[in-house]
């Protein structure tokens, strides 16, 4: 055996099966034998993938329709009330999309990734009650193959630690009764063979935890590990160290503890005393999270340093996380730059790539091929590095000379020329941005790619859809509006595609949610912007109304949080250059009449570090660059911003530094917990609370958003508010939108003009 170890793997399938087959199943054109169909399919099909390669552990329930958390939730029993006469499948996506009546649970970053999950909603009354079904099932599904998998699990102490509490109590209360269901499973899987090796994930370990949290460690995992002696307990964690944790780990009877030396590096400083316990250990040497190819000698190098520390044969080679966060494989990028490509490791490509780091550092013999392939990945790796792709020295030298890095009007004078300027009293309503991506406007933007239609006629089908969005919006009254971006696959692909230093592929999707996927762009070189990118769209639809049209722009941190970014680089210097190339576009936006731009930053807080100890360096460069993207806008240029998923209790102050004139957040899903720290520190500038999920299919009545804009009020000033959606319109068909925004619109005429008090 080689010893080698895959976190988990992606499971939206190589060409996005499981994403066509699960919205098929929610169109009502088919039924869910045919989303079970094509999952058995995948998930035979990755394990295989996997056995081919060479993978000693290979995971089973690592596989879901929807996510992890969320089977999670359905595994433990702990179905939020107003869902509990719900049953099998109408039950799992009632509560990650919602129904009719019932709102959907929360949805949030999964640490510090562009993943979402499910938040699990505890109260004092929670019970929890074992449906293994899912996790026996999938490890009998792979034993017939003739693979056998361990077994992932989300750790018990992560999923409280990541939980709500609709009630305020704390959610630990319940720790020992997750424990028993998790010990009641635990007997269930032993039954299924001699052996079996169950992980549990506990990412929240490389949190900065408090003495409580840590204090449930060693009798956790001392009540797991003892459950049945044929089962052997890893515990993963990854994206940062967790040293504190593992003082505690090596002292309980668990098998092996999987460390991330990508993200964490910091984990070196608690590894003798896993030599000391005699534990495992299962080293994350691959990266899970970018798609850089491995340099095979620094791996090497990096195990060796390991290996001094751990002796080598309680070391398992692995990958630092789950692959879930990289694109399934290359083989299908036939018109990306064959250089770019060879710098390039995608899911597939990791697992051969642990297989020979394993090989190589045990010392097995390699074959022609394998020394073939090893010979190749040192070339690549040299090559990337003197490329004349990646440098240039024009822009570096422009920023080198920048003289002013942020705008030099204070809000309390800007806020005043806008109002005026613009004419707006309060309650003022708009949309994020987005509208419903149709699959004709998909099918218009596929066709020019490939040929099939001239530029000319493209643009006709964007400028029509432009003209009846535009046509819309002021039919039912929205005070400002946008041109709905018909002509954007993306909001990051496509400022990318027109960016030096960008590569895009065919077929690397990464699953964001649910069934969305995302397919981020390859930041390989220095950024730089030669001509508009938004300027004769925007002006477009400009000429169309009379009414403000707002400009539409993705924020510089969101670009990288959302791209694959280049390592040879820091990350604020890349950004840096992206803020750059966006000012020149705010500049050249506003030059052409329009005087109100959005620059979206959804991303923000997803790229905060998880220590405490790094977040003050992130937040000053990635605030300063922010101010760089708009430093160009006038006094009367109004920049709005849009953040996603935040909790702003503790980044409210770098908010405030950030100096948007207006800014819209999500908060659909969780009231007006997320706006009262607004009211708390007093601040100044304008907010646009969203006041409907669009997450969701189902359209909120005007009498919910009367009742939700009312409680608004009773928060902020009305003279402070915007009121908007959630987010982005774009994934909503245009029945949902149309009549959602109308109510929306309906609702803020019921509050001016006083008709319900």
């Amino acid at each position: 055996m080689q010893k080698n170890y895959v976190i988990g793997f992606p499971r939206i399938g190589e060409k996005r099966e499981l994403k066509k087959v699960l919205e098929k199943y929610w169109a009502k054109q088919s039924d869910f034998g045919d989303v079970k169909y094509v999952a058995s399919q995948l998930k035979k099909r990755h394990w295989n993938y996997q056995k081919e390669a060479k993978i000693e552990f290979i995971s089973s329930n690592d596989f879901s329709y929807y996510d992890n958390m969320l089977d999670t939730s359905i595994l433990l029993g702990a179905i939020p009330k107003r869902f509990e006469n719900l049953k099998n499948e109408e039950l799992y996506f009632a509560m990650a999309r919602g129904n009719e009546t019932c709102v959907a649970m929360e949805m949030t970053k999964w640490f510090n990734t562009n993943y979402h999950y499910i938040v699990p909603e505890i109260s004092k009354e929670s019970t929890f009650k074992l449906n293994s079904e899912k996790v026996i099932e999938e490890y009998k599904e792979a034993h017939e193959l003739g693979i056998k998998t361990k077994i992932n699990l989300t750790g018990a102490i992560t999923y409280l630690g990541l939980s709500k509490s609709v009630d305020n109590s704390d959610v630990f209360l319940h720790i020992n009764k997750v424990v028993e269901v998790y010990k009641e499973l635990l007997e269930e899987i032993s039954k299924l063979d001699d052996e079996v090796i169950v992980q549990f994930d506990e990412p929240l370990f490389v949190k900065d935890l408090d003495s409580k949290v840590l204090s449930l460690i060693k009798p956790v995992y001392d009540a797991l590990a003892s459950v049945t002696p044929n089962i052997k307990i890893v515990v993963t964690t990854y994206f940062e160290h967790s040293n504190e944790a593992t003082k505690i780990l090596v002292n309980t009877p668990i098998w092996a503890l999987g460390l991330d030396f990508i993200y964490g590096n910091k984990n070196f400083d608690a590894i003798e005393l896993i030599k000391n316990s005699n534990k495992v250990l299962i080293a994350g040497v691959i990266d899970g999270r970018n798609i850089w190819k491995s340099n095979f000698q620094d791996k090497i190098q990096l195990l060796n340093k390991i290996s001094k520390i751990v002796d080598k044969e309680n070391i398992i080679v692995g990958t630092s996380c789950s692959l879930l966060h990289v694109p399934f494989t290359l083989s299908y990028e036939d018109n990306l730059d064959k250089e770019i490509k060879s710098w390039l490791a995608f899911a597939n490509e990791k697992l051969k790539e642990l297989s020979l780091v394993s090989k190589q550092f045990f010392d097995f013999k390699l074959n022609l091929d394998e020394v073939s392939i090893i010979r190749k990945n040192s070339e690549d790796n040299n090559q990337r590095k003197i490329s004349s792709k990646i440098h240039n020295l024009k822009i570096q030298e422009e920023i080198k000379n920048l003289k002013v890095w942020e705008r030099v009007d204070k809000f309390q004078d800007r806020i005043k020329v806008q109002r005026e300027f613009f004419n707006y009293d309060f309650l003022t309503t708009t949309t994020i941005g987005s509208f419903p991506q149709t699959p004709e406007i998909r099918e218009n933007r596929k066709n020019y790619k490939a040929n099939l239609i001239s530029k000319e006629e493209y643009e006709a089908e964007i400028k029509k859809y432009i003209d009846d969005c535009v046509a819309f919006q002021e039919e039912i009254g929205l005070d400002v509006l946008v041109h709905g971006e018909p002509e954007r696959n993306d909001m990051v692909e496509y400022f990318g595609e027109m960016l030096d230093g960008f590569a895009f592929t065919q077929n690397a999707w990464v699953q964001s949610y649910g069934s969305r996927c995302v397919k981020p762009p390859l930041i390989y070189g220095d950024v730089n912007r030669e001509n508009p990118m938004t300027v004769e769209w925007i002006k477009y639809a400009q000429s169309k109304t009379s009414k403000v049209m707002k400009g539409m722009l993705t924020g510089p941190v969101t670009i990288l949080n959302w791209s694959f970014v280049r390592d040879d680089l820091p990350r604020s210097e890349v950004t840096k250059q992206i803020a750059y190339a966006i000012c020149k576009e705010v500049d050249d936006l506003q030059k052409h009449g329009i005087k109100m731009i959005q620059v979206d930053e959804a991303a923000f807080k997803e790229g905060y570090p998880l220590r405490i100890e790094n977040i003050k360096e992130y937040e000053n460069w990635a605030v300063d660059n922010f101010k760089l993207s708009v430093s160009s806008a006038k006094v009367d240029t109004q920049i709005h911003t849009h953040m996603c998923y935040s909790e702003f209790n503790d980044i409210i102050k770098t908010i405030e530094a950030m100096d948007a004139d207006v800014i819209s957040i999500e908060t659909a899903r969780s009231g007006n917990r997320l706006l009262r720290i607004f009211k708390e520190v007093a601040y100044k500038q304008e907010i646009g609370p969203g006041i409907y999920d669009i997450h969701s299919p189902r359209v909120p009545s005007v009498e919910e958003m009367v009742k939700q804009i009312k409680a608004l009020i009773e928060v902020l000033p009305k003279e402070q508010l915007w009121i908007n959606p959630d987010c982005g319109l774009k994934t909503r068909k245009w029945n949902e939108v149309k009549q959602s925004l109308k109510n929306m619109v309906e609702a803020v005429n019921i509050i001016k003009k006083g008709e319900v008090k």
